[in-house]
């Protein structure tokens, strides 16, 4: 077998061993179902929405919480062997650098992927046999692109959460970083173009370009993927505003969304190729 999949295989392993796993999964049903049958709480309704405003409620969701554990798995994949001192004991094994990179992203990959196809798809599962009017194609497939995208935006925060730990010397420095990454992509960056649409009062550039800059963030893709597509009266009217009516064909939001999980992930591998053990 190959030595990346033996490292998948044992950090894919350590993942369920240590709870992680089963732990994200539960806080995923939990919260799934929480937002499901309590988000029209503000408006004095309580009980499940309509499937579009659950969906969306959902995606933010997912948004929120996906990214902020794929960091959290994969901040110390690197950085961690380092500080107990292990690093340097691994890579004397017959494995290349590039070798223990990519194996310990896919198997952080591979654990996140099943939390958030075993969480997400139980609450979906309990949702539609609450609401039975909702079992149709139409959900079924905007669920199916929900867990897809949701993986996919899982794998980018691994791939940027290897970056972190590969360009760190020390698990707190790392720690820290990982938390300003969540907070720029989550937060920042989405409040950055607010004000920057604001402010410039929604002129014939800011219309052509706005909608464009919502590629440079991967969060937004995901958002994108699976807000494009729903009703206006779905709950997202705030952030499609933001698109200015423009029109996201599904494969540029799929490619743009693969390249924010390639990326990260070879640039991972070439500081760590470079760098000093």
């Amino acid at each position: 077998m190959d030595t990346a999949l033996v490292v998948a295989a044992k950090e894919y392993r350590d993942d369920f061993r240590s709870r992680w796993t089963l732990v994200v999964a539960s806080l995923f049903v939990v919260l799934a179902l929480a937002i499901a049958y309590f988000g029209g709480a503000a408006g004095g309704k309580v009980g499940f929405m309509p499937f579009d405003a659950t969906l969306a409620s959902l995606t933010t969701l997912a948004a929120f919480v996906v990214p902020l554990i794929g960091l959290l798995l994969a901040y110390d994949m690197v950085v961690g062997e380092r500080d107990q001192g292990t690093l340097l004991l691994v890579l004397s094994y017959p494995i290349s650098r590039i070798k223990l990179v990519t194996g310990k992203f896919l198997g952080h990959c591979g654990a996140l992927a099943t939390a958030t196809v075993a969480g997400f798809g139980a609450a979906t599962v309990i949702i539609l046999a609450m609401q039975p009017a909702t079992r149709s194609a139409y959900a079924l497939f905007h669920l199916g692109n929900f867990m897809v995208s949701a993986c996919l935006l899982g794998a980018c925060f691994v791939a940027l959460g290897g970056v972190v730990s590969v360009a760190t010397r020390d698990k707190a420095r790392a720690a820290g970083l990982a938390l300003l990454v969540w907070l720029a992509t989550v937060v920042v960056f989405d409040l950055c173009l607010l004000a920057i649409l604001v402010l410039s009062g929604g002129n014939p550039l800011e219309r052509w370009l706005f909608p464009r800059l919502l590629y440079l963030n991967p969060v937004d893709v995901f958002r994108l993927i699976n807000l494009a597509t729903l009703g206006a009266g779905s709950g997202n009217q705030l952030f499609m505003g933001m698109t200015a009516g423009q029109a996201y064909p599904m494969w540029s939001l799929y490619a743009a969304a693969l390249l924010w999980v390639l990326i990260p992930a070879g640039l991972a591998q070439f500081i760590f190729r470079r760098e000093e053990v």
